[in-house]
Order: structure tokens, then C-alpha cells, then sequence
């Protein structure tokens, strides 16, 4: 449906139905086709990325000289069994630039969706980690449907730009049935397009993949940095392969112990939290905020313009024209990073004299929409692995019921965010679990470093990861910032402890706070 993509702050869950079948069949030390933990991998030159990677260029090599390098490495389709027929998974690496001998092995990053390509987001980010790579080459992938890893496809990009301009927070009985035959009708392109991936992609086989992943890179322990979503992808796996952890990092993490119905609540909260913040920012400084006198004004006036365009959208990017549903994307997307907050700021003054590109600009990269009109694969793989981790289905009646408390939580975002809960009705593949379970006794070390400012994944849920990751496993870290991510933020504070944990094996004390 149209409503904000669930780019997981929380409760995607891993499978608790899968997690004593694959323990049934295979050991903590020992992951699945051992032809397959031998397989070589053949590095070379990346290509540029496939539309379902996000387009674009071939990565270009790092300041310091880094090149990245791409191979495939072949995992089973169907992990209950392993020697059956394979999969591709899309790697990409740059080596360690430091002394040989100092070399710890590969740092394996997810950094979030689910849905997004790691082969085309650690270029993106990877000058934000180049201190990592004196002992590490740093490694990311393309999660099983995901970009150049047997893509989810679901609709056409003509139907895509429609399904993205629907109203998201219908008000009376016709849009609710055009909401729901819209979201029945992407599901159903899902099914036609992807249905035999559509069973494979919960978190809990992607896990499998990363251990498969370890072996095949030659390493004995996991080194692995997760971001949002990739925090709950690296919990799942500590709870299969404790005694596989080495040193891990999650960072903007997912709450494991939400259902998608709590998760959407703490995200309106969120991203409320947020908008107080970058108001209160806005009317703070010794200049005039060009969008409102006092917060309470700028709440106001992004208020009006949202309603006012549930009946009258404006001048977007042509030939689209800026509706209320994209408007909301866009602003949510601003508040992912205080870095966009100038943007938000810009985006607001234009769509109040009746330009709302800069808003629709945002929203596009919400959904991976290119300026040509190209849509990468992000929200078919964020809707396909979300509905075959979470097992609840919602009703009309359940949003219904639940729209005052969401509403209660934010004015603005509290109604798309409820209405969001109805993504997976009709799905074609039934969900897995209630959460996921990250309990992992036995494993080293956890560093979780949450944010009190974080929109998408609420600072509770570190403290909530910590407790059911286990004791003595979960380090926590908190970080008093604004956005999504801690280590992304440049905080000295934040980052020295990041790298003194997985540089030279040292973790914070727990209940370090960084501001």
C-alpha cells in the first residue's frame, strides 16, 4: 500500500517457527552443503548497479586508493534443503589497507531496510568507515531479494508512481476499499512476479546466508556491523550461531521485542519526537526560521499543508503532482538525519508558495524512484520480507480501533502509521513469528549503541536488544543525538568506542553515554 515503507525500526521479525527446524538439521558448527562452504569466490571489477540496486554509476575507488570488488557466492534457495537448488548472492568488497599482519579478516555491514543493497550502499557511506579498513576489508552484500540477489518484483514502474500517489490515510469508505484493492493488487504482482522467492527471504534464512558468508570469506568469527534493520539480522544470527560471533556492532536498533503493531506506534512516536526537534532547531536559531515563529507555529502550518493537500495536491515533479501522502514521506525521510534538516526547512517554503519538488525529491528516495522514473527493488523487498517475518495479520477494524492511540502519539504521522499495519493483507506467504528471537548465550561481546533522538528506531529498543540478547552478550551505549544511527554522526565519543571494540577487541564500560 501506499503508506510509509516499515523500513523496520522494529518489529520484522525473524522466524521462531523455522529456528528449531534448521537447529533440528544443522549444528551451531556446521552450515548446511559443504560443497558450498568451499565454493571460491572470483573478485573483480564491480559493474555498474542493476535498476533493482538503484542505478547508477560503478563504485568509484575510495580517496586512500581503495578499489571495490564484486563476486557471487551461491547459497540454497531453500535452507531446509541445502543441497538443493542455489541462489546468487551479490557481494562486494575493499581490502584492508593497513599492515598485512594486523589484518583481523572481513567486517560484514547490513545497514538497514530491509530491503536495501549493500553493494551499493557501502560505497555510498564507506569514507564515514575508512578508519575500520586498517585491519579490516570491509564487506557488504545484497540480502537474498534484494538487487542483484534474486530480486522481489512486484508491479511495473507506471504503477509504482500510482501506487506511491494514493491516498494513504483514507477518510471515508471509498478510500478505504481503494487502499485496500491497491495494496491487495501490488501483493498479488508480488506473488506473480516473485512467488517462488517469496517464502525464502525471512530474516532468519539471510542469517544462514551471513554464516555461509563467514565461511566462505575465510573467517573463523563473524565481524559484522549492523544498522536498524541489520540489527535485527545480526541478533537473529548471534541466537543460531552464538559461538560463531566475533566482534559485532548494532547500531540504530531495532526493539526485538515488538509485534508490527507496537512497531508502528513507536515509530509515530518517534518521528513525532523528531519533528519537536527539528521545530524547536528551526525557532531556536539567532536567525528567523522561514517556516514558523515558535514550534508550535511550524507544527501548525506542516499541519495545514498536509491537510489541505488530502484535497488539493500542488505542483510536484512533472508530471506528478506533490500529494498528501507524498508530502508526509518526504517530511518522515528529512527526519531520518539532522544533516537533511536544511532540506525539510527549503522543501516547506517551496511547497508553500505551491512548489512541492524538493518534498517529492524526498519521497523518491524514500521508495527508490531515480530521476528517470526507475524504481530500485527496495519497497517489493522491504513489503516481502517484512510480511514473511511477521505473522499478524491487520484488519480495517484492528487500525480503526487503534487510530485514537496512534493519533494520541502524533497528529501528523500517527494515521499513516497505523494504516501502514495493512501491508501484508493477502499476502501470499504466511508470517513467521510474533518478533524475532535474538537470545544468544554464549556469544561475545555486543556493542548496541542507541540514540535518543532516533525516529525510525526508538532509543528504547537498545536497552530492549541488550536485555534479550542475554546477560553478559549485549554492551549498551547511548548516544544523546538527533537522526537514525549513532556511529553516522561523527561523535567522537561514539566512534572511539565504536573502533576501540572492533579495532582492538576493547568495549566501552556498559552504560557509557555519549553526547
Amino acid at each position: 500500500m501506499p503508506n510509509p515503507p516499515r523500513m523496520r525500526a522494529a518489529a520484522l521479525t525473524a522466524t521462531a517457527l523455522l529456528v528449531s527446524a534448521l537447529l533440528a538439521g544443522c549444528s551451531d558448527d556446521d552450515s548446511g552443503d559443504e560443497d558450498l562452504t568451499a565454493q571460491k569466490l572470483s573478485w573483480k571489477d564491480c559493474p555498474a548497479p542493476s535498476q533493482a540496486q538503484g542505478g547508477g554509476g560503478s563504485p568509484s575507488p575510495l580517496p586512500g586508493g581503495g578499489a571495490w570488488q564484486c563476486a557471487t557466492m551461491k547459497a540454497p534457495r531453500d535452507w531446509d534443503e541445502p543441497k538443493g537448488d542455489t541462489i546468487d548472492i551479490e557481494l562486494i568488497r575493499v581490502k584492508a589497507e593497513g599492515d598485512a599482519n594486523r589484518r583481523i579478516g572481513s567486517l560484514i555491514f547490513n545497514f538497514g531496510g530491509p530491503g536495501g543493497s549493500g553493494v551499493t550502499s557501502l560505497p555510498s557511506f564507506a569514507d564515514g568507515y575508512e578508519k575500520l579498513r586498517t585491519r579490516y576489508d570491509l564487506v557488504s552484500f545484497d540480502p537474498r531479494g534484494v538487487g542483484r540477489s534474486e530480486p522481489v518484483r512486484c508491479e511495473n514502474d507506471q504503477h509504482l508512481d500510482a501506487y506511491f500517489q494514493q491516498d494513504a490515510t483514507p477518510d471515508d469508505a471509498a478510500e478505504r476499499t481503494e487502499l485496500l484493492d491497491s495494496g491487495k493488487e501490488f501483493n498479488a504482482a508480488c506473488e506473480k512476479n516473485s512467488g517462488g522467492m517469496l517464502p525464502h527471504v525471512i530474516t532468519t534464512d539471510a542469517a544462514r546466508d551471513l554464516d555461509l558468508m563467514r565461511q566462505v570469506l575465510g573467517d573463523d568469527k563473524l565481524h559484522y556491523f549492523g544498522v536498524s534493520y541489520g540489527t535485527e539480522l545480526g541478533g537473529v544470527y548471534a541466537h543460531l550461531f552464538p559461538t560463531h560471533v566475533g566482534r559485532a556492532v548494532f547500531d540504530a536498533v531495532v526493539d526485538p521485542t515488538q509485534n508490527p503493531e507496537q512497531n508502528a506506534l513507536a515509530q509515530a512516536e518517534g518521528f513525532q519526537l523528531a519533528l519537536d526537534n527539528f521545530a524547536e532547531d528551526c525557532t531556536s536559531k539567532t536567525e528567523a526560521c522561514p517556516i514558523g515563529d515558535t514550534p508550535q507555529d511550524v507544527k501548525d502550518r506542516i499541519a495545514k499543508l498536509l491537510k489541505d493537500l488530502d484535497s488539493k495536491p500542488i505542483k510536484g515533479v512533472f508530471p506528478r503532482e506533490l500529494t498528501q501522502t507524498a508530502a508526509t514521506s518526504g517530511i518522515m525521510q528529512a527526519l531520518y538525519s539532522k544533516n537533511f534538516w536544511e532540506y525539510l526547512t527549503q522543501g516547506l517554503v517551496q511547497a508553500y508558495d505551491g512548489d512541492g519538488s524538493s518534498l517529492m525529491l524526498l519521497a523518491d528516495s524514500s521508495t527508490g524512484r531515480r530521476e528517470n522514473g526507475e524504481y530500485s527493488n527496495i519497497i517489493p523487498a522491504n513489503v516481502a520480507i517484512n510480511c514473511a517475518d511477521d505473522k499478524p495479520r491487520y484488519t480495517v477494524e484492528d487500525v480503526e480501533r487503534r487510530l485514537p492511540e496512534f493519533r494520541a502519539a502524533s497528529n501528523l504521522f500517527g494515521d499513516p502509521l497505523a494504516w501502514s499495519m495493512l501491508s501484508c493483507i493477502d499476502w501470499a506467504v504466511a508470517g513467521a513469528a510474533d518478533h524475532p528471537e535474538v537470545s544468544a548465550p554464549g556469544s561475545a561481546p555486543i556493542l548496541v549503541v542507541g540514540n535518543t533522538g532516533d525516529p525510525a528506531t526508538p532509543y528504547e529498543g537498545a536497552g530492549r536488544m541488550v536485555q534479550a540478547l542475554g546477560k553478559g552478550v549485549g554492551v549498551e551505549l547511548t548516544y544523546k543525538g538527533q537522526g537514525h544511527g549513532a556511529y553516522n554522526s561523527k561523535n567522537k565519543c561514539v566512534q572511539d568506542a565504536v573502533n576501540g571494540y572492533l579495532l582492538d577487541g576493547k568495549a566501552p564500560a556498559a552504560g557509557t553515554i555519549c553526547s
